[in-house]
């Protein structure tokens, strides 16, 4: 592709993407782990929201503040979407407009569903994706104004549990494939909003844990990917946030990672409230959701 293209081409990504400056893929075609050639296509069946499910080539939407403003810090935004597909507005580039608007750096991430006709093994899919972009974000801290010590990640729902895993999971899920790979994974903090957490089906999302595992994983698997069983003592300081009436997630699963945090030794901020229930994004479309986006930024601020 020549210079002039390119360029054109990443204008028009800014122009249709608003905020965003750049939409990165995380690999070359012929490197995406855990891939092969299917028929499927990429879709979107939200309604009032953006939800695109059967993601064939998993991206990093870029989002930065003003070099002014600009405070160093960056955070990696897991959509939630029950693995089924991903709300890449209401808990994505939502959050990164309001991220923006403090100094933080915001990179949406579209990953990959374990379910898809592209994926090979279910379950590596969207953590092999979450580790890459992380990594991909800190290679380019120089041009993004970043510090790389400073790099967190917020997701919601299944989204949580993506960031959870990705926050307490120490190995590689891939094989490095270039100089990006050489980076760490391991986020610097973690936001978790009404997180599924566990996979212990007394505890979990269903829907969560047979899109992730499949209908009938083993007990290994379970705890595997049971994140409030592989805290330790490298985990990062977290923010946690669930409402007590949430139907879909139980409240269970923030207090058993806010549990797993303390034993360890990890510092954590835990807001739970009695009324909101579940899916309600910034907080600001229902008036029974908490607004938490203000004690989030006072926790941001004292990182």
């Amino acid at each position: 592709m020549t210079k002039q293209l390119l360029t054109f081409f990443l204008l028009m990504v800014t122009i249709s993407n608003g905020f965003s400056q750049q939409i990165l893929p995380l690999w070359e075609d012929k490197d995406i782990p855990n891939y092969q050639q299917a028929d499927e296509k990429e879709e979107d069946v939200g309604k009032d929201i953006i939800f695109m499910t059967k993601i064939q080539k998993p991206t990093l939407e870029v989002f930065l503040p003003s070099k002014k403003n600009a405070n160093g810090k960056g955070v990696l935004i897991l959509p939630g979407g029950g693995y089924f597909g991903a709300s890449m507005d209401w808990e994505g580039t939502d959050y990164a407009k309001w991220l923006n608007s403090k100094g933080v750096a915001a990179f949406v991430l579209k990953y990959r569903m374990p379910q898809s006709a592209s994926v090979i093994t279910s379950h590596l899919a969207p953590i092999q994706d979450a580790q890459r972009a992380m990594r991909l974000i800190r290679n380019n801290a120089e041009e993004y104004h970043l510090d790389k010590n400073k790099v967190g990640v917020i997701g919601s729902s299944a989204g949580g549990h993506l960031a959870s895993t990705l926050g307490t999971h120490t190995k590689s899920y891939y094989p490095a494939k270039d100089e990006i790979d050489q980076e760490q994974f391991e986020p610097n903090f973690m936001l978790l909003i009404y997180p599924v957490i566990s996979m212990d089906k007394e505890v979990g999302h269903m829907g969560s844990r047979n899109n992730l595992l499949g209908k009938s994983p083993s007990q290994e698997l379970v705890m595997q990917f049971s994140n409030d069983l592989l805290v330790s003592e490298k985990t990062p300081t977290t923010f946690l946030l669930h409402s007590a009436d949430d139907g879909a997630v139980p409240v269970e699963n923030s207090i058993l990672f806010y549990q797993a945090l303390v034993k360890n030794k990890i510092q954590v901020e835990m807001h739970l409230y009695p009324t909101g229930g579940h899916g309600y994004g910034m907080g600001i479309a229902s008036d029974q959701a908490p607004n938490w986006t203000e004690l989030a930024d006072k926790w941001l601020e004292n990182l």
